[in-house]
């Protein structure tokens, strides 16, 4: 492992955007059993996935869905990410239930990195 790992991060949550909230509820809900947790008219927790998500409503073109690792020291994990390599595209910003920050690896998949404080 390399010297600027703070820690390992571990694939904490998915997150999907969709033009059609309440028809994505419904599609996956009937095909897979999800469930939902609301946070809002836009934004929806997913329940009984097999691993936490999250599905936000969105009028602009679908982004791919974003994969969030945990940290427990998010201004750690972002010196890691530059330095090997990494470019932050979202600067650390708040959230109901934490702080996290976007960045694009050098391959162009664009991941979240997020802590509860």
């Amino acid at each position: 492992m390399g010297g600027n790992i703070v820690s390992v991060l571990k694939i904490d949550y998915v997150e999907f955007e969709t033009g059609k909230l309440s028809r994505s509820r419904k599609f996956f809900s009937e095909a897979f059993g999800w469930a939902y947790t609301e946070y809002g008219p836009d934004y929806l927790a997913i329940d009984n996935a097999g691993l936490d998500g999250g599905m936000g409503s969105t009028a602009e073109k679908i982004a791919p869905p974003l994969v969030v690792l945990k940290a427990e020291d998010l201004e750690g994990a972002q010196k890691a990410v530059e330095a090997a390599g990494g470019v932050i595209v979202r600067e650390i910003f708040s959230f109901p239930g934490g702080r996290r920050f976007h960045f694009s690896e050098p391959g162009g998949n664009e991941l979240a990195v997020w802590s509860e404080i």
